[in-house]
C-alpha cells in the first residue's frame, strides 16, 4: 500500500480544508494517509512516503507569493528526497489576482527542478474548497490512479 504525505500551508483555512477532503477521499481508497501543517514537517521528514502532495494557498499579486508557513520548506526543499518521488501540488486562491494560484506553479517549478515527478496536474482551488467539492474529489481520484 502506498504512503502517502499530504503537506499544507493554509492562512485563512481553505487550503486544509482541501488537503482533508484529499485525505478523506484517498483514506476511503486504502491508501495511508498522513496530512500535516507545513510549520510542523520539515523537507528531510518527507523520505518515508511514496507519495507527497503539496498544498500552498496564493494571495497576492506576486508571482511568487507563497503562504507565510510554507516559505522555509519552499527554501529548504533541495534537502529532501525529491528525485523520481511521485509529487502533486493543489492549492487555494482568488482569480481576482494576476498570478492565480501562482504558488502551485512555483511549487511544481521547483519539485520538477529537483527531479520529483509529478503525476496529476496542479489543482488551483478559486475561493471556498466547500463550492469545487467535486473537483477536489476528482482531482484526489486521479491521485490514487496514478
Amino acid at each position: 500500500m502506498y504512503k502517502i504525505l499530504t503537506i499544507y500551508g493554509s492562512t485563512t483555512g481553505n487550503t486544509e480544508t482541501t488537503a482533508e477532503i484529499i485525505e478523506q477521499t484517498l483514506s476511503a481508497k486504502g491508501f495511508d494517509v498522513t496530512t500535516k501543517d507545513v510549520s510542523s514537517i520539515s523537507p528531510e521528514e518527507t523520505s518515508g512516503y511514496d507519495i507527497l502532495l503539496l498544498g500552498c494557498s496564493t494571495w497576492g499579486e506576486d508571482e511568487l507569493e507563497l503562504q507565510d508557513d510554507f516559505l522555509s520548506f519552499y527554501d529548504n526543499m533541495d534537502k529532501a528526497a525529491f528525485s523520481e518521488k511521485k509529487t502533486a501540488v493543489f492549492g487555494c486562491g482568488d482569480s481576482s489576482y494576476t498570478y492565480f494560484c501562482g504558488a502551485v506553479d512555483a511549487i511544481e517549478d521547483k519539485v520538477k527542478q529537483l527531479g520529483g515527478k509529478l503525476i496529476a496536474e496542479g489543482l488551483k482551488i478559486d475561493g471556498d474548497p466547500d463550492d469545487n467539492l467535486d473537483e477536489i474529489k476528482s482531482w484526489a481520484n486521479k491521485i490514487a490512479e496514478s
